[in-house]
């Protein structure tokens, strides 16, 4: 089923309820967002565009992301939302490599699309611009009917070889995904809010679709980011509100010195990075009984295990401490299990890869058959994190297999920024590691060796990459530790770096 169905049913239901809040007030109600989709979709089947043609945007959180979104699935079309943080050359190989003929961007991005835009996209067009206002004076047309495995959404993820592998999500998954929130997180009915404080890209973007499957509020903050002032006037503003977000966003809420009306909030889901125990107890101190957290990854879409409110509250458990500081229990429309290298399931308290497998998973990687073939061997999906179930079915996550880096809930992988730092003659070798940091959850660290300079090195990765993306730091070695065939060991290298064998200077 073609989740646009959802949005136009809103419009016909309960045509005046609130849909689209930006800051304290609402601009769009369900009758408005609906036909602003349908009229999108019409605009789009105008310029040629088929069944399964991308459709990228790229835009930071503005209230046309929502219509944009779904006016893209109305037309039977596939999102590919990349992340505005993004570096315009990444941007570049995402709609180079997807495909997408056209692009919704926000005006701050027009240039820097433009610079690095591939010749297979055809159109660019400016959110509020002349051609979106053209697109929007088009006659509005049914939703498309397509199946249950059309593709709804091309999420590009990182990927451990330098470049982002793309997502396959289908109508399906989305379902799959939306209901899990609805039963299992976070409870929401008609008029609730959810708050995008959080990239409307990647996972809080994610809820919007449950939020409007029940008619809620998708509320965009005026700053189109994450500012602790703003968020607390927007909870005054906005009773029974959620909002996703990263641990370190949650603990620069707690530690923001001014008055919050927590009985306004309905839930505050964490994910993207585990939170520390004691954040944990002090954020519940703060705002109550109001916290959950999930564990999902891109390719099982924010559902993979989840902790409730319920859970994280109970401090009367005798396993409390042990509770909140694992990732939850499995969903339930989908298993989860810890494997040995044969994908056997191990028993409580043995660590092994977490694998998973249901009607969520991803159908595989856009034009990526060996990725795709490893990464869903054997019907499981293999996440590359590691960790074991306790006894009563509680996953606590060790480590991550693939060196992934989770810096402010953003994902890093070393070989992207070693790819780039190789670049530097001067560089002879290098080894990205991330260190654990309470406020980022981790920082980017890199281990070199030569000659170059940190300013050159700095300069470099801001020209290439994003720039949360840069080493916060650089040390510079003689020699990097490897075994007998030459492979870096990075398990010593990050045992070094903890220990404070370390030279260098912080970057500002």
């Amino acid at each position: 089923m073609n989740l646009a169905h959802w949005l136009s049913r809103a419009g016909r239901a309960i045509p005046d309820a609130p849909a689209i809040g930006f800051g304290t007030k609402t601009v769009y109600d369900y009758r408005a967002l609906s036909l602003r989709a349908a009229k999108l979709a019409g605009g789009l089947l105008a310029l040629g565009l088929k069944p399964g043609a991308r459709v990228a945007i790229i835009s930071k959180n503005q209230p046309d992301y929502v219509a944009i979104m779904f006016g893209i699935m109305h037309a039977g079309l596939s999102g590919v939302p990349a992340n505005a943080k993004l570096h315009g050359a990444e941007l570049g190989y995402i709609l180079e490599h997807s495909g997408a003929r056209v692009c919704f961007v926000s005006e701050d991005m027009e240039a820097e699309v433009a610079s690095h835009a591939p010749k297979s996209l055809e159109r660019m067009i400016r959110i509020k611009g002349a051609d979106y206002e053209r697109l929007l004076a088009a006659d509005a047309v049914p939703v498309a009917e397509v199946s249950g495995d059309h593709l709804a959404w091309l999420f590009y993820t990182s990927g451990t070889t330098g470049r982002p592998k793309g997502a396959m999500l289908t109508h399906t998954n989305l379902n799959w995904a939306a209901h899990a929130y609805l039963s299992e997180v976070d409870e929401t009915n008609t008029g609730d809010p959810i708050l995008h404080a959080a990239p409307m890209s990647h996972g809080s973007g994610m809820y919007i679709m449950p939020h409007i499957a029940k008619g809620g509020v998708n509320v965009v903050p005026e700053s189109g980011s994450f500012d602790p002032q703003e968020i607390f006037t927007l909870i005054g503003k906005w009773p029974r509100v959620s909002m996703f977000a990263a641990p370190t966003m949650i603990k620069r809420l707690v530690d923001y010195n001014a008055d919050c009306n927590v009985e306004n909030i309905r839930t505050f889901v964490w994910g993207g990075a585990p939170m520390y125990v004691e954040d944990v107890r002090r954020a519940l101190e703060r705002f109550g009984p109001r916290l959950a957290q999930i564990y999902g990854q891109g390719e099982s879409p924010m559902t993979i295990t989840k902790l409730s409110k319920r859970e994280v509250a109970d401090s009367s458990h005798p396993r409390w401490l042990e509770r909140i500081g694992s990732a939850g229990t499995p969903y339930s429309c989908l298993e989860v299990r810890a494997g040995d290298a044969n994908d056997n399931s191990l028993p409580a308290g043995e660590i092994g890869e977490i694998l998973c497998r249901g009607d969520i998973v991803m159908q595989g990687y856009w034009k990526n058959e060996e990725a795709s073939a490893k990464t869903l061997a054997n019907g499981w999906l293999h996440t590359g994190d590691v960790g074991a179930f306790d006894e009563d079915g509680y996953l606590t996550l060790k480590d991550r297999s693939k060196d992934l880096i989770i810096s402010g809930g953003s994902n890093i992988y070393p070989r992207e920024v070693e790819e780039i730092l190789l670049k530097h003659e001067g560089v002879r070798e290098v080894s990205v590691i991330g260190r654990p940091d309470a406020e980022w959850g981790e920082v980017v660290v890199a281990y070199v060796v030569g000659d170059a300079g940190e300013k050159e090195l700095d300069e470099l990765c801001l020209s290439n990459i994003a720039r949360f993306k840069r080493p916060k730091q650089y040390v510079f070695v003689d020699a990097l530790p490897k075994n007998n065939y030459g492979k870096i060991l990075k398990t010593e290298l990050r045992e070094r770096d903890a220990m404070g064998k370390k030279k260098g200077k912080q970057n500002g």
